[in-house]
């Protein structure tokens, strides 16, 4: 289909307008002129094209030590980079405006932003949360200083959110002891997953994996241990059943239960048991 002589002009004309805007940003950034420099940076800013307002506030920023226009300059460039989802950029930025600038009128904004930054930074549950625990440090700290914010309630659920990814990583670690048959290691760490997330979605699915990983682990016992860990799983067994009467996995906890009383009843205890 041939191209109409409008298409072209405007073609023409848009590539002239482009080039014109290309070439006024370029003078921008080599200019001295620091007031021009910071008024263009403000306009493209408010028009959202962050990215040439924060290159252009980058390179003013050294220059505005000392003027009133430093602090909305330092608070523009922070949110320039989380408008482009440089979560790492912008909460370093955030945290040096705030710990710049405590009683600025944008101080709460920025502290909130710093802690979305690092939510939003935050990996996957299967990952190391590192990043995840100094996110829920900074909007506690967050909430401690702004307690009534408008951004409370979002902050909240922030929160609740990376709470579950630090309890879904928890447990998949202890079960992946458990499916690795490290049934010591299995043992101790649901034991500390139900300790800490008593409530959790993951905790009968925990019971049930801690009471078969107990068993395992007596069973493979050197015969001195083996009453003392076959004790400990009819004690798991009887939590497992006071907590879950109806469960579906209640017929094979029950076998490791009587398994156990029987091995229980055929042990001798061993006085010069020997410990791990």
């Amino acid at each position: 289909m041939p191209i109409s002589r409008l298409t072209v002009l405007f073609l023409l004309v848009s590539t002239l307008i482009l080039g014109s805007c290309a070439s006024g940003y370029q003078k921008l950034l080599k200019s001295t002129d620091v007031n021009k420099k910071y008024e263009a940076a403000v306009k493209y800013y408010d028009k959202g094209d962050f990215f040439r307002a924060g290159t252009l506030l980058e390179d003013l920023i050294p220059l505005l030590k000392g003027r009133p226009e430093a602090e909305k300059a330092q608070f523009y460039f922070a949110n320039t980079n989380y408008k482009q989802r440089n979560y790492v950029l912008s909460a370093f930025y955030f945290k040096t405006f705030t710990d710049t600038y405590p009683n600025s009128e944008y101080a709460e904004e920025a502290s909130y932003l710093h802690a979305k930054s690092l939510f939003l930074d935050s990996p996957g549950f299967e990952l190391d949360q590192t990043n995840t625990v100094s996110a829920l440090e900074s909007i506690q700290d967050f909430l401690n200083r702004f307690p009534t914010s408008k951004f409370k309630d979002e902050t909240d659920n922030m929160s609740q959110e990376l709470q579950k990814k630090l309890e879904n990583k928890a447990f998949e670690s202890a079960r992946l002891y458990f499916q690795l048959r490290y049934n010591q290691a299995a043992v101790v760490a649901l034991t500390n997953f139900q300790q800490q997330y008593p409530a959790s979605a993951f905790a009968e699915q925990a019971a049930f994996l801690r009471l078969n990983a107990q068993y395992a682990w007596a069973q493979e016992s050197i015969e001195s241990k083996q009453r003392e860990r076959f004790l400990e799983a009819v004690s798991f067994y009887q939590q497992y059943l006071d907590a879950y009467p109806k469960s579906k996995n209640l017929k094979t906890a029950q076998d490791m239960y009587d398994v156990s009383q029987a091995e229980i009843a055929k042990l001798k205890v061993s006085p010069a048991a020997a410990s791990n």
